[in-house]
């Protein structure tokens, strides 16, 4: 995740503040998605990180593609899958970032994000929407301002998404972390029915992290972006938002940006319901927008 008033990574800035002591339609997709951020984070660089999504891609039986840009003198390049749907449908565009720090070996930032996105895609794969397409993406260079998903959206011609959805942080904990800039929408409403069921804390709200749902919401593109995270973490980590310095670092805090962010600190235990809750929260918005 990245500052929005600067390219300093946002998660690293929060970081110099709190400096303390340290029902699935497969199931089993905990179990890959943890392999997935394994294989992932263990690219020595972006582009081995980008290969581990891709051979993930080819063996879905997924084709894609890449976009390479250039932003503020640096080169990137995402990755983006088309997963079907009718031709004249709207689109659904769902993403994460792939790149990251140089420190440690962004399994939690944001290797847990790029595979909660392809656990999600072989769902809808396997059973596609009935009134969306859904394309697929991966963002490069968000770690130095967002520059991938920017280059996206700024691209002449293209198409406006009915939403977009953004996986950062999706490591660990009992809640589902929900950015919206509406507090009480459709998704919202299916979301919360869902995420009862599964007995998984559900928070919505604008007050979230920055990172690459704001290159869409700038562009007055329909935006909301997931973190699964402790349900504890979600406050501190707001107070250090709003300038203040919690007792205590949430686990995110002393994780990510830091030789701390690999697989070991993991925890898959509510990976299958989160990702449950997600699918049929889309599932219902999808339906009701016939």
């Amino acid at each position: 995740m990245t500052s929005k008033t600067s390219a300093r990574p946002f998660w690293a800035g929060l970081l110099l503040l709190v400096a303390l002591p340290v029902c699935a339609a497969d199931g089993g997709d905990a179990a890959e998605w943890k392999g997935q951020v394994a294989r992932i984070s263990a690219g020595a660089d972006t582009a081995a990180r980008g290969q581990a999504i891709t051979n993930r891609l080819d063996a879905m039986g997924v084709t894609w593609r890449e976009e390479a840009f250039e932003q503020k003198d640096k080169h990137g390049r995402n990755l983006l899958a088309d997963l079907g749907g009718k031709a004249d449908a709207p689109l659904l565009l769902i993403g994460a970032h792939y790149d990251r720090v140089a420190v440690g070996h962004g399994a939690t930032d944001n290797a847990s994000g790029s595979a909660a996105v392809l656990e999600l895609a072989a769902r809808l794969k396997a059973r596609p929407l009935v009134n969306h397409r859904v394309q697929i993406a991966f963002w490069d260079l968000e770690e130095v301002g967002l520059l991938g998903s920017h280059a996206y959206v700024t691209t002449p011609g293209r198409e406006k998404p009915a939403l977009y959805v953004n996986f950062d942080v999706f490591g660990w904990g009992d809640t589902l972390w929900m950015m919206s800039p509406q507090a009480d929408t459709p998704l919202i409403a299916a979301l919360r029915s869902a995420s009862t069921a599964h007995k998984l804390g559900f928070q919505p709200g604008e007050h979230y992290p920055p990172t690459d749902h704001l290159a869409f919401l700038k562009q007055e593109w329909p935006a909301v972006s997931f973190s699964l995270v402790g349900g504890d973490e979600i406050d501190p980590i707001l107070a250090v938002f709003g300038g203040k310095k919690p007792a205590t670092a949430p686990k995110v805090m002393q994780v990510i940006h830091s030789p701390r962010d690999t697989v070991a600190e993991l925890d898959d235990g509510r990976v299958d319901d989160a990702l449950d809750v997600i699918e049929q929260g889309l599932r219902d918005w999808d339906a009701a927008a016939r």
